[in-house]
């Protein structure tokens, strides 16, 4: 099979005839075999029976109904499992996407040979209350991840070999960092396609301003478990040795000044009179809950499964 085309959907009810036809209608002016994912995560409106209506049509238009709603993240992994096409196209379900755009994304991976290929709406039908917080994130983005050649992290449409989909776990709310996740298992040839944004023809957006601090915190995640995942002592073991450090330099001169007072028969007060005293113990308690908590997480991984998991990319017997 040539193409699967993933899109996940909450609530797009009046979209997904229109998708669905255009998709169809784009594959097969291009002679790919194919089929295309509705992952309904959890819809509270008719999208579901609008789906069963279409596959009764359609045979390649298949579908997975979530009893509740998960979020974004989870759907993608649901369609990513069940994907049996050599490229995996993935697409939102509110028209905003241009499936005209899968013959070139899908050439860019089997010809010029991408592991990835991420849409970017370089021109945004988006107020600026979106576009502003979206140009900030994914600069930080680019900076931490070091894919410096992307300009839009959370384009909704994107292209992968199959390896990249099979090889990564998309969760919480990690679809926004695909390429971060492909690139920490591997895959590195990422590459970036302009993409048309189109106005959001029918319905609301599903997302809120939330995203952008929920979306932070999980690059946080990300960069920390990619550097130190399965090495947390070199995290908080170090962090935690230079605070003791710096704490038991500060008590010993606290106590040596009064130490050299009391020689000098100079005045000088209890040590634990200073302020200096009390930050300097607190520094050293804290230093030793880091480094307990590095020596836990030493624990914890050394009985991890994943522990010894390397991705191969080929061998030789």
């Amino acid at each position: 099979m040539d193409i699967s085309v993933v899109v996940p959907l909450y609530n797009e009810a009046e979209s997904l005839p229109e998708l669905a036809a255009w998709i169809e209608r784009v594959i097969n002016a291009n002679n790919y075999t194919y089929e295309v994912l509705f992952i309904n995560d959890g819809s509270t409106d008719n999208s579901w029976d609008i789906i069963t209506e279409l596959n009764s049509k359609n045979p390649c238009l298949k579908g997975v109904c979530f009893r509740r709603n998960y979020g974004k993240s989870p759907a993608l992994n649901t369609g990513f499992l069940r994907a049996q096409g050599d490229v995996i196209i993935t697409m939102d379900a509110d028209l905003q996407d241009s499936p005209d755009e899968i013959p070139e994304l899908y050439k860019m991976i089997t010809v010029d040979g991408y592991d990835l290929v991420s849409g970017w709406k370089k021109k945004r039908y988006d107020p600026l209350s979106k576009t502003i917080p979206t140009k900030l994130f994914n600069a930080t983005a680019r900076k931490v991840s070091g894919i410096h050649n992307l300009h839009d992290f959370n384009c909704g449409l994107k292209a992968y070999r199959k390896d990249v989909v099979k090889h990564i776990e998309v969760y919480g709310d990690m679809h926004r960092y695909v390429p971060y996740l492909a690139k920490n298992a591997g895959f590195n040839k990422i590459g970036e396609k302009v993409v048309q944004h189109r106005a959001r023809k029918y319905g609301v957006t599903k997302f809120g301003l939330d995203r952008f601090v929920n979306g932070y915190l999980d690059l946080l995640t990300l960069w920390f478990f990619a550097k130190f995942g399965v090495k947390p002592m070199h995290f908080f073991g170090l962090l935690g040795s230079l605070m003791f450090f710096i704490g038991f330099i500060a008590c010993i001169v606290v106590g040596g000044l009064k130490l050299y007072n009391m020689w000098m028969g100079n005045p000088y007060t209890l040590v634990t009179n200073s302020p200096y005293f009390y930050l300097a113990l607190t520094a050293m308690i804290l230093g030793t809950q880091l480094f307990l908590t590095g020596f836990l997480g030493e624990l914890i991984t050394r009985n991890s499964s994943e522990r010894n998991h390397y991705e191969i990319s080929e061998e030789i017997k």
